[in-house]
């Protein structure tokens, strides 16, 4: 099929959609290129742009392509599968998978915790954490926005250090916290909000899979409560089976 046919019974809409989708089957769009913009597709087809957009809604719906605000329609890559188990580390997901990749630090503070927090760490009512906001990015793309808790009492001065070494692991390590383990994990698809979908630069109404954890050192004592809202277009989580 490489064009449409009217008065054929179907829908132009979804003649549009099969004739892109042969495309990207067939490896003629091949993944991560840019679609022509809708303008550009309604004089090809010579419909107009309300066609178009209802093709590109069944293409995403069939997860072949991707919409990225402000920058267009693209055929949709292979997810990333990152594995959350007792050892979850960032870094070793994204070599085992062979993908480079990188954390961009947004901002950190010193501020006492929301409730939740404070009791995921064991904390006092008035007792501080250090908070850090990030993005990670895995072969160019924007894969999650994090937010991570630390007592601050504990890890005195630990934005610093995070800064400098760029690893969770590797800056718990300066505080002689040599290893730590996943102690609870709850997974959950939700709309981001605004800020998170700005920083992730994707659409408020789609979904991200939102990862609340709380690691503890050997001793069984919080030392990180991390929420991370991974990217649903371009991740799927592997639950893997205790170390």
């Amino acid at each position: 099929m490489s064009e449409i046919e009217r008065g054929r019974g179907i829908a132009l809409w979804s003649q549009i959609g099969e004739i892109l989708a042969e495309d990207i089957l067939k490896g003629r769009l091949r993944q991560g290129d840019q679609l022509p913009s809708a303008q550009e597709l309604a004089a090809r087809f010579d419909v107009n742009r309300h066609t178009v957009r209802r093709a590109m809604a069944a293409l995403e719906q069939r997860n072949l392509v991707r919409t990225e605000q402000g920058r267009g329609t693209f055929v949709q890559e292979q997810t990333l599968d990152y594995a959350i188990s007792k050892r979850t580390r960032f870094t070793q997901n994204m070599r085992n998978l062979n993908v480079e990749a990188d954390i961009e630090i947004l901002e950190d503070a010193r501020e006492i915790p929301p409730t939740q927090v404070a009791e995921a760490l064991g904390l006092g009512r008035s007792e501080y954490v250090y908070r850090i906001d990030t993005l990670s990015h895995a072969d160019g793309h924007i894969v999650d926005h994090s937010t991570a808790y630390f007592p601050a009492m504990r890890f005195p001065g630990l934005p610093e250090v995070y800064r400098r070494l760029q690893s969770v692991t590797r800056t718990l390590s300066e505080f002689g916290v040599n290893d730590y383990v996943r102690k609870h994990t709850r997974v959950s698809a939700r709309l981001p909000e605004a800020a998170t979908a700005k920083l992730m630069k994707q659409l408020p109404n789609r979904p991200v899979l939102h990862v609340q954890s709380i690691n503890a050192d050997p001793r069984g004592m919080p030392v990180q409560y991390g929420i991370t809202r991974f990217s649903g277009d371009w991740v799927q989580l592997i639950l893997m089976a205790d170390d």
